[in-house]
């Protein structure tokens, strides 16, 4: 008897470790997939360093940069399922889950600049988009920049007439593929992993992203012309799992809001630089010609893609076009 007695006692204290595993840190696994060297790269890591510090390591952030964790088409089932608890999206991902509205920031020339799309983005505008994910178990946390698309091939893409049967990748927007249309090219949906391979091999014969995507992917050195149109904006959302996020302690909940605020002004504010730094890169590398639209050009792009805009409301609703265009000051019709 005396045997088991003690025995219950020793199970009973090495038992305490084990009790103490309630102590060990949350962990957040933060996908994305662009390199590290990216604005969204370098904000994964600086939200990490803050949430981290802020919440004394009682929340370890993993971040997965590159699609290392889960590809863009998968990304975004795996966090509704728990599997990942954060990601950073572009926004046209959020299509497939019925959240058809948030394409609406996809269409051309709708932002004057960086400084307009920010203020956007933390109005109405982004707040407004942000509810309706919250059915579907998601929970927005912030808007990151990325700047605006240039657009490349294997010729000079300056006025719409040089996009006929040309093959453009694009990430998935139901608004892209339109415009992409109304220049009379052929709109491919693949994912961004996938891309440089596909720009090499011939499969697509251009695409459209950020002077600092175009760069670490290294896309400027398969691609013998790119125009620096500025047509278009990537942004992206951060977002995590609903059930995991509302079932933080309050405490760790406000630091790690608080870590995401401070992440995504220094996200913002470097990707104008980042970008900027990247154009000057390529162009130094003598590997791609960039070409810049005139005047003339510019209002020729703008004329093929507005019927766009009309297009548009069929696909994402009437309110939040009405509500963008009063937030922006723009013509909707």
């Amino acid at each position: 008897m005396r045997k088991l007695i003690l025995a219950a006692l020793a199970a009973s204290l090495f038992a305490v470790p084990v009790a103490s595993q309630a102590q060990d840190p949350i962990i957040i696994k933060f996908s994305h997939v662009v390199a590290e060297d990216t604005p969204k790269g370098q904000g994964a890591l600086k939200f990490k360093e803050l949430a981290e510090k802020y919440t004394n390591g009682k929340v370890k952030v993993e971040v997965y940069p590159n699609s290392s964790l889960y590809k863009d088409k998968e990304e975004i089932e795996a966090l509704q399922l728990g599997s990942v608890q954060m990601l950073a999206p572009s926004t046209a991902k959020f299509a497939p889950l019925g959240v058809k509205e948030f394409e609406a920031l996809d269409l051309p020339w709708l932002f004057k600049d960086e400084d307009t799309y920010e203020k956007a983005m933390k109005g109405p505008i982004g707040q407004w988009l942000f509810k309706k994910l919250e059915a579907k178990g998601i929970t927005g946390l912030a808007y990151w920049d990325n700047g605006f698309h240039m657009v490349s091939a294997n010729r000079p893409l300056l006025m719409p007439a040089d996009f006929q049967g040309l093959k453009f990748r694009i990430s998935g927007s139901k608004i892209a593929d339109r415009y992409f249309r109304d220049l009379g090219s052929i709109p491919q949906i693949m994912a961004f992993s996938e891309v440089y391979q596909a720009l090499q091999t011939g499969v697509v014969d251009g695409c459209e992203n950020t002077p600092s995507n175009y760069l670490t992917q290294k896309f400027y050195e398969v691609q013998k012309d790119i125009t620096v149109s500025n047509h278009a904006h990537l942004q992206y959302a951060v977002i995590v799992n609903s059930k995991f996020w509302n079932g933080l302690p309050p405490d760790i909940r406000a630091q790690l809001e608080k870590a995401m605020a401070e992440a995504t002004d220094y996200t913002n504010s470097i990707a104008r630089k980042e970008n900027a730094d990247a154009l000057a890169k390529i162009k130094q590398s003598g590997k791609t010609t960039l070409h810049y639209l005139n005047d003339d050009q510019r209002k020729a792009w703008q004329a093929a893609m507005r019927p766009t805009y009309k297009w548009a409301k069929g696909r994402v609703g009437q309110p939040v076009l009405d509500l963008i265009g009063k937030e922006l000051h723009v013509d909707m019709n």
